[in-house]
């Protein structure tokens, strides 16, 4: 079924006993983000929340949180439809009558891509129209107790170029309200509202935005899908849901607004001003700092007349956004073939915050040809922010991050397939680097026949100051000892002293706790991941080569704590004691966390 607005989706959920209804009161300071929370951990319904603290709208959370839910909002024909594009590339190039013939299924899909404008009095989103303080009733989500505010956290940022107004980008960029008619708008480097709001700010103009809340599921999967920047997001929506994305006019100027969407708040950022943002616990588990982003003055706001507010919860994987993310990964991975020929298949891991480790499987005809493949990935959109990049030529299922890392392992040889860049730039949300927006990257090759073989269990001795050995997977050892503060020298200790004994382990991999950090693979790739900066946390022995730097085995990455990383995220105390005190009236039954 295509879904074309956010009620039709709830209606289903409804019908399939996959959307718990809660008609208690709840606080939007931080109860309701623990009860979603608990859900879905639980790989629990969809939640309506329908008696929400100081709202006249409900708020619906956790709509496609399961992969259940994310195949039922979106079903298999968008990946068929994806991979018989790709394919038709092929058969349809040159055209000719018979090929156009046997492909006419998928050009009559393809003629059902597109956009079209319906009357203002046949768009639900016309149906309120709010100027004055136009904020002031909308929930005032707070997921976090330090977070710098409530956020609205599902919203559908929509810009134009103001030179080449064609040229629009929907994005989701957290927006923290300040005032009835006053707030933030978190643009982070490389996505396309920021490219927008500079180009308007270097001709010293403000920029039109749009900010649209629910509408169809694949509205809100297209927002943060990871296209290439000049794919207009609106179209990635219409072909999500088999037909044309239905636009209509807004009668006091600007940005068309989808025309089954719940809420379109619309303004203005000026240029030059910026306003402190944040600190906003984010989805890679810790808490983004306050910094200085630009300030949107609201306008107006359009409205249905039975609004429902949709929201998310982010933080530590997984959640509803590694479900979302999991699905757009195989819907546009058909497509990097077509974009980067030589590379085979590519995967970026939500555990990991998505942009902290990405792996692909890449063409090898000739000696180092991987090498060329690897800064193609790396200069491709929101890919450049990679900080960790794993290549191979051996056909494998890289969503299996395991089999990836050990293929890697195999095949890796220290003197020619490392290479670490510093000072370059970094993902907003990482904090590893030394400062906002920096940090480094790392390639490392594993081409051709295996050179080692993995060891599988630890048996070579105690090693200084390490009270904890695990074994991860082949070849991957965790070990944890002192803290970062206590010791911080423990990791370059640790090469040496491995170095030395000649190990068989050519990665090690040291954390605060091995035994937590090694038990699943989401904590592995969480906390390693998101915890080192490759050019001040990775060590080897090395020496110059022709100016390359040749290491020798084993690598050590530092993934403890260090000073000047955010805290990582928890629920207040006192929270979750309400929750579990009123978990009954919720759901009429107890809390099983």
């Amino acid at each position: 079924m295509n879904y074309t607005n956010l009620r039709q989706w709830l209606e289903t959920l409804r019908k399939e006993k996959d959307l718990a209804v809660i008609d208690a009161p709840v606080d939007p300071y931080l109860e309701l983000a623990e009860i979603h929370r608990r859900v879905i951990e639980e790989g629990g319904p969809a939640l309506l929340f329908t008696n929400v603290k100081g709202t006249p709208f409900p708020v619906a959370t956790n709509l496609f949180g399961t992969p259940r839910r994310v195949d039922m909002a979106f079903g298999p024909r968008p990946e068929q439809l994806m991979k018989s594009l790709i394919g038709a590339t092929e058969t349809l190039l040159p055209p000719t009558f018979t090929a156009l013939w046997n492909e006419r299924g998928l050009i009559k899909d393809i003629l059902k891509v597109g956009l079209k404008t319906v009357p203002q009095q046949d768009a639900p989103i016309m149906g309120v129209q709010v100027t004055d303080r136009p904020l002031k009733d909308l929930p005032k989500i707070t997921s976090w107790q330090e977070d710098g505010g409530p956020f609205i956290t599902l919203p559908l940022v929509y810009t134009e170029s103001p030179s080449k107004p064609k040229d629009h980008n929907l994005g989701m960029y957290r927006i923290q309200i300040y005032d009835d008619q006053t707030t933030g708008i978190h643009w982070q480097i490389h996505k396309g509202g920021g490219f927008h709001y500079y180009e308007a700010e270097q001709q010293n103009q403000a920029l039109p935005v749009s900010v649209f809340v629910g509408g169809p599921p694949a509205l809100i999967a297209s927002a943060i899908a990871p296209v290439p920047e000049h794919l207009p997001e609106l179209l990635l929506t219409s072909l999500i849901m088999g037909e044309k994305l239905p636009l209509t006019d807004n009668p006091l100027g600007g940005h068309r607004i989808p025309a089954e969407a719940e809420f379109a708040i619309h303004g203005l950022v000026p240029p030059h001003e910026r306003r402190l943002e944040g600190p906003f616990g984010d989805h890679y588990g810790y808490y983004s700092l306050a910094h200085d982003f630009p300030v949107m003055h609201v306008k107006h706001m359009w409205r249905r007349k039975d609004a429902i507010f949709p929201a998310t919860i982010v933080g530590k994987p997984r959640q509803e956004d590694y479900y979302l993310g999991d699905f757009l990964q195989r819907l546009l991975s058909p497509a990097f073939p077509m974009v980067m020929p030589a590379v085979r298949s590519l995967w970026t891991y939500a555990e990991t915050g998505f942009h902290a480790l990405t792996a692909a499987v890449v063409r090898e005809s000739y000696s180092r040809e991987a090498l060329v493949s690897a800064f193609r990935i790396l200069g491709e959109g929101q890919l450049s922010l990679t900080k960790f990049l794993m290549l191979t030529n051996r056909p494998l299922d890289l969503s299996d991050f395991n089999e990836t890392l050990e293929a890697v392992l195999e095949r890796f040889n220290p003197s020619t397939d490392l290479f670490i860049f510093n000072n370059t730039s970094h993902d907003t949300l990482d904090y590893t680097g030394k400062k906002l927006n920096h940090g480094s990257k790392a390639v490392m090759l594993g081409i051709g026949q295996p050179v080692r073989e993995l060891p599988r269990v630890y048996e070579e001795g105690n090693i200084p100051g390490i009270d904890q050995v695990k074994a991860y997977c082949g070849g991957c050892l965790v070990v944890s000892g002192a803290s970062y503060e206590q010791d911080p020298g423990l990791a370059e200790r640790t090469m040496k002293h491995m170095g030395e004994r000649d190990t068989a382990w050519p990665m090690v991999i040291l954390v605060d706790d091995a035994a937590q950090t090694s038990a699943t693979q989401t904590s592995f790739l969480w906390t390693v991941f998101t915890r080192f900066n490759p050019a001040t946390d990775m060590f080897a022995a090395a020496e110059v080569r022709d100016h390359h730097l040749s290491y020798k085995l084993p690598i050590v990455i530092d993934a403890r704590m260090k000073p000047g990383y955010p805290d990582e995220l928890f629920p207040r105390e006192d929270i979750v004691k309400t929750v579990d005190k009123r978990w009954h009236e919720y759901f009429n039954k107890p809390s099983t966390l």
